[in-house]
């Protein structure tokens, strides 16, 4: 792969971040999700001043390699990281690494915290997440299982040795 960079998010790239959205939804997802539960998730009508306003309203980061995005995410100022998605040609590339990394790095928090879904949770479990709860979330009158994940955040107070589970 070229080399990534990783950049701020700028109004202009919404557009572009909403087909990655929906293409790795129906691509990447597909192993663990319904043909009817991918439809629901990613209709491909999202409002792109919605998401430009959420975009905004966090910190959000584009990976881009070769002048192309591959991938992006957003996190909260609470640590609640949104959205992590990468081109499907772009998977298992250090593309979703770069960006929790980026993220992460720039949150002070208690903690970090994800709604991952089935195809995300082995990675998430990989940096370090834990499974808080398995849910069932109503997506369009669909219901989509996903995954309440987290980890500590730098902020988060040290256990003594006698206070660890």
């Amino acid at each position: 792969m070229d080399s990534m960079t990783i950049r701020p998010y700028h109004s202009e790239d919404c557009g572009e971040l909403a087909r990655l959205f929906y293409e790795t939804v129906h691509t990447v997802n597909a192993a663990d999700y319904t043909p009817e539960q991918l439809d629901a998730w990613a209709t491909g009508k999202k409002s792109l001043d919605t998401w430009d306003r959420s975009f905004r309203a966090n910190t959000t980061l584009v990976a881009e390699a070769g002048g192309q995005i591959v991938g992006f995410a957003d996190m909260d100022d609470g640590g609640y990281l949104d959205h992590l998605f990468v081109h499907r040609d772009f998977q298992r590339r250090g593309v979703a690494t770069a960006l929790c990394e980026a993220l992460e790095a720039g949150c002070s928090c208690l903690r970090y915290t994800t709604h991952a879904s089935i195809t995300a949770r082995p990675f998430f479990q990989s940096r370090g997440y834990r499974v808080v709860r398995e849910q069932q979330v109503d997506c369009r009158g669909v219901l989509l299982t996903n995954f309440v994940m987290e980890k500590p955040g730098p902020q988060a107070p040290l256990l003594r040795k006698d206070e660890k589970g």
